[in-house]
């Protein structure tokens, strides 16, 4: 039997999307498939990428210097940098908003979503300094991770900004600094990012598609066996076995680069192939899943009808797994988008387990038996909808869901 989890252990390194660590993972992902017998072909796109040159910030009276990271896709500075009023936002209140023009802020990168990011470009702010993590962390195991913008933000204004971390901040806002200084000097670049595609012809039912889905992106400063080498190596089990029992159906298997960056892969992948997503009965996709400590769960963009499916089969095969409707953020939502029902498997790691986005995310914290436990019921799910007389999920995406992939990709906006 084919032990998929051995590849994993060839993916893992530091694969950022447009890198050319990523096009190594790529080349192995294909070279995987074809020795299993079935031929793949990368699919090329261009994402956004950036040089970081310079990134430093200073506080003035008190005067103190922090490590920092550049956010790339932000802004350059001159090379004299900005200086402005410092200033602390701490909510995403309208009152903490209203007087930020030619001011410093600091403020949480976890409250910097789009409509926020826009609110402050309208109020004329000239520099961000985000902090992040946690106030326990420390220089010597936490990494400060490298934000870069995406579109959906700097489309609104680019402001130079910095991230920092938790312990830093805590430590400027008890000396009440009266301002701040930003250098930033960055070359903004297009690189070429890559999906793998490999493909099974079903046999009486070969002009139905379904589509198996896995990110193999990692963020900068993780070797990202979480997430996802763990997915990555998941779907590649399931083309195992589909190799060796001939589906029903056409079966597409897509390895997505650029995830990390804003679902970039699978975006690239829905418009390059439009024309044919009428064939697409159901997307499959899986991010996370082996963790020695955690819960499966199946988060299903569609009817209802799908989360009940895949309940009654849990009780079935005596496999706990929580289902449920919603918008995952992986690369099943683009599929969604486009009118193809989707859902994401995963193994959540509860907080205090296995982390991601950090140099944390390594394979010390999988668990061999738990991985195969869950491709196994994946396997068990897929086969079912491969080889049904109808694939028992209605082709169409509820009203909910469309509104929910609306907030999701920012063409809708939330209330605070």
């Amino acid at each position: 039997m084919y032990k998929s989890f051995e590849l994993l252990k060839k993916l893992y390194f530091v694969r950022t999307g447009g890198s050319k660590e990523e096009l190594e993972a790529a080349n192995i992902i294909k070279e995987e498939c074809e020795s299993l017998g079935v031929e793949a072909h990368l699919e090329s796109f261009k994402v956004d990428g950036c040089d970081i040159k310079k990134a430093s910030v200073k506080f003035l009276d008190p005067d103190m210097e922090i490590e920092c990271a550049g956010v790339g896709m932000s802004s350059s500075t001159t090379e004299d940098g900005i200086t402005g009023e410092f200033t602390y936002v701490n909510s995403q209140a309208d009152v903490e908003i209203q007087d930020l023009e030619g001011k410093i802020c600091l403020i949480h990168s976890k409250l910097v979503n789009q409509k926020m990011y826009r609110r402050i470009v309208e109020k004329k702010a000239i520099g961000l300094v985000l902090c992040t993590g946690s106030v326990y962390d420390d220089a010597e195991n936490v990494d400060l991770d490298p934000y870069m913008y995406r579109e959906r933000n700097y489309k609104y204004g680019k402001i130079p900004a910095v991230c920092i971390r938790m312990k830093d901040a805590e430590k400027i806002l008890r000396a009440k600094p009266k301002k701040a200084s930003i250098v930033l000097i960055q070359d903004e670049l297009q690189n070429d990012s890559h999906n793998v595609v490999a493909t099974i012809e079903g046999g009486k039912y070969k002009d139905e598609i379904i589509a198996f889905t896995a990110h193999y992106d990692s963020v900068s400063y993780s070797r990202g066996a979480y997430d996802n080498a763990t997915g990555s190596t998941g779907i590649m089990q399931l083309l195992a076995y589909f190799k060796e029992h001939k589906p029903a159906r056409t079966l597409k298997f897509i390895w997505c680069g650029s995830e990390e960056m804003g679902l970039l892969g699978s975006k690239a992948y829905v418009e390059a192939h439009k024309e044919e997503l009428a064939n697409y009965k159901l997307c499959i996709n899986i991010d996370m899943i082996g963790v020695t400590i955690g819960f499966d769960i199946a988060c299903c963009t569609s009817n209802n009808s799908l989360v009940n499916y895949i309940k009654y089969l849990g009780c079935e095969k005596g496999f706990p797994i929580a289902a449920r409707q919603g918008v995952y953020s992986s690369d099943s939502t683009p599929f969604a988008d486009a009118g193809v029902p989707a859902l994401s498997f995963a193994r959540i790691a509860p907080a205090g387990g296995a982390v991601i986005h950090s140099r944390k995310d390594v394979i010390d914290y999988l668990e061999e038996d738990n991985y195969y436990n869950s491709c196994d019921f994946i396997a068990a799910f897929s086969e079912r909808m491969v080889e049904s007389v109808v694939v028992p999920v209605e082709r169409e995406i509820p009203n909910n869901m469309k509104e929910e992939i609306e907030y999701y990709f920012g063409r809708k906006e939330r209330d605070f």
